[in-house]
This record gives structure tokens, sequence and C-alpha cells, in this order.
């Protein structure tokens, strides 16, 4: 991949013009959105390499992901967050209004939309895109590809209830979701492709999260551990303190060992985790291990290598490489300067987005965005932007 480091005047003179439309595009009531393309020029637009989505307060940054150019900023009012949709093209916007797609290669919102309150989690699994739209208790799964020819026609569920939650559909049809209300997270239940319910745990208070590990093995966060479905059964990895809470979790069909956040303090407003855990979804066991002395992370800090390492973007600034079988930190990255994890979740913090051998971590002190070479740990790259970086994703084709 050719990579060319951004810096000095000349890159900050034209990230400043290509993204100088940023700054009032956010209204008060939140509610409405509008587009704009960074490319006003009648000239032929060069295509977007792999391209990188970043959220601003008010818009959309689309950034070359070889060369880390601005190539398009979309206004679009209201807090949004963004994930890959599974194909080479688009990204799944989360908005006031629900699920929508943007085209990052084009810089355009599309019309397609799964409209609904409170859009939540987005999962790639295998050849399925899945939303849980939570204001409805809603699942809408689909073949990514098919979006190349407007909405898919994919498959829908409801849940008994509405509540924050998230959903996995496995290659064989089966989909797995979790149970809940707008109160109280219990567990899961998984259907058959023909929606017959198979199994079904409570034993998961709390629930919230997801990944999926070698073998198609889902994992479940928990306040006192991880659910797995396995082998068509549920079973629990217990913690081992009575609140052991993991919530968001990173997987890869290369480990059967899922890495995920690990808190310990259920009255905590905002814990900053000085320990992570390793779930071994063979052996069904779990492993506690320590950051280094002083440091933590957030929510957006985790990842997975391209060769099944687990990633931690800690508050020193350094992303911490994993060895998940020796269950030890053997890298650590400098990329970004120290931080602080805010107490509002929805506030800017350093986050990490992977894809291949690349990590893209955004820096909101800087408003910058760098990419890093997962093979060899150096910052290959770095952009700065007109306003600060919020959530950053991309498109990913598969899971």
């Amino acid at each position: 991949m050719n990579r060319r480091v951004v810096h000095g005047v000349a890159a900050l003179a034209a990230a400043t013009l290509a993204l100088a439309a940023c700054g009032s595009a956010a209204g008060s009531d939140g509610g409405s959105s509008s587009q704009s393309s960074s490319q006003s020029s009648a000239a032929p637009e060069a295509a977007v390499k792999a391209p990188v989505a970043i959220t601003y307060d008010g818009g959309i940054y689309v950034l070359d992901g070889e060369t880390l150019k601005p190539a398009h900023n979309v206004t679009l009012a209201g807090f949004n967050r963004v994930n890959p949709a599974g194909d080479d093209s688009n990204v799944v916007v989360s908005t006031e209004a629900g699920f929508q797609i943007l085209d990052a290669v084009d810089g355009k919102m599309t019309d397609v939309t799964y409209p609904g309150a409170e859009p939540g989690h987005v999962v790639l699994h295998g050849e399925r895109t899945i939303l849980f739209t939570d204001g409805l208790g809603e699942v809408n799964s689909f073949d990514p590809k098919e979006l190349a020819n407007g909405k898919p026609q994919g498959r829908k569920y409801k849940t008994a209830q509405p509540h924050h939650g998230v959903a996995v559909e496995l290659s064989d049809g089966t989909m797995v979701v979790t149970v809940g209300t707008e109160d109280e997270r219990t567990g899961a239940l998984a259907l058959d492709k023909d929606g017959k319910e198979i199994a079904r745990s409570d034993e998961c208070p709390g629930v919230h999260g997801e990944a999926v590990a070698q073998g198609e093995v889902v994992g479940l966060g928990c306040q006192d551990g991880v659910l797995l479905f396995k082998n068509g059964a549920f079973v629990k990895v217990k913690s081992d303190r009575a609140y052991g809470a993991t919530g968001t979790q990173a997987g890869t069909d290369s480990s059967p060992i899922l890495l995920g956040d690990y808190k310990i303090e259920p009255d905590a407003e905002r814990e900053f985790p000085g320990q992570f855990a390793l779930v071994d979804t063979a052996a069904q066991t779990q492993r506690i291990v320590p950051m280094p002395k002083g440091v933590s992370y957030s929510f957006r800090s985790l990842g997975r290598g391209p060769k099944g390492e687990g990633l931690i973007l800690g508050t020193d600034g350094r992303l911490h490489v994993i060895d998940p079988v020796a269950g030890r930190i053997v890298n650590s990255w400098p990329v970004v300067g120290t931080w602080k994890e805010p107490v509002d979740w929805q506030d800017p913090r350093p986050a990490l987005f992977v894809r291949g051998d690349d990590a893209y971590v955004t820096e909101p002190a800087t408003k910058k965005v760098h990419q890093l070479d997962l093979t060899t740990g150096k910052v290959t790259g770095s952009a700065t932007l007109e306003a600060i970086p919020n959530e950053i994703s991309g498109t990913v084709a598969g899971h």
C-alpha cells in the first residue's frame, strides 16, 4: 500500500480548504440533516480509496484511507455514529432518525434508510450486516452486496420489548438476539433460519456488546462474565467476582479468544478500567490482565490486528499489542498524546479503527488523525482536520 505522510503548512492549508464547510452544520434541534460534498470543481475527481469516515459536531469527514487526503465533507446535524456497512463503498450512519447509508466513495447520503429511534449496534459477520434499533427492538439483517442496487431485501425480526440490544446472524441462518426491556436486560435467545426459537438463557444480567470468535462462537457481555453461544446452546463463562462486567468486545475468525473490557465498580459514574479480559471460547475460561500502571482505556479503544493480536489504545497515548494466548502485552507503540476518558460517552476522545494491516487513530486534542502500520508499529501518516474528530470507522468488505 502506498502511504504519504501529510504534514506541515501545505497539508494544513489543503485540509482547511477541503474541510472548511464544517463550521456551521449543526442545528439546534439536531433533527434535520443536509449534505454537501467538499469537491466543488467541475474537474473529474480522483477515486477515493479505502474510505475512512470521521464524525464531528455537524457532519462527517471522508478521507482517502491510503493518503489521508480529505475527500468529502458531509454535513449532518446532531450526534451521529459510523460503522462499516460490509462492502467497499458504504458506511452505516446512526442518526437521530435511524440508520442511514452513506456512500463514502461519492460522499453522499443515499436514500437507503432504516428509520427508528435510538439506532444502536451494527454487526458484521460473514455475508451479513445486522442492525439493531433500540427504540423499536427491531433487527434488520441483509447481504451488504445488495446495497449496490438500493435497499436490500433482508431479514427482519422484532424483539418482545424494545431495549438496548444487539443481534448476530451466523452462516447457517441462526440468529442470536438479546432479551430485555427498557429497564432491564437479562440474556439472549437463538432462532433458527425459519425464526423458530432453539435456545434461550437468562444468565446475562446487563447484557451489552458482542463479538464473534473462531468457529462462529458468539460472545455477549454481562455484568458477571460473558455468555457464549456455541454448538447450538448457551454457555456462561463467569467472572471471578460478583460484579466483573464485560461490554465492549473484539473478536476475530483467526482466534478462539475474545478481547473484552473489564469493569469492577458497579456504582461508578464513569469507571476508568485498569485491566481487560481475555475469554477463551474453546476452554470456556476468562483471564484478567492488567494494563500498565496508571493506564486505562475507553470503549472506543479495542480492536484486533491482522494476526489476531489484541489491540487497546491506552490513555498513555500508546497502542498496546496483546498476545491473547500468552495473555500479556507484547508491544506498546506511541501514537497520540496522553488523554483521559470524558464522563459523557458522546464526547470526543481518541478512537481506534482497524482495517487489515492499518490502524487509524483520532486525536481530538490536536484535531488530527493518524495512520499506523500494524506490521511495524510506525505512524505512516497524519492529517489535520478543521473540526474536532469524534468517532471513526470506514469501509470494510465482509467480516
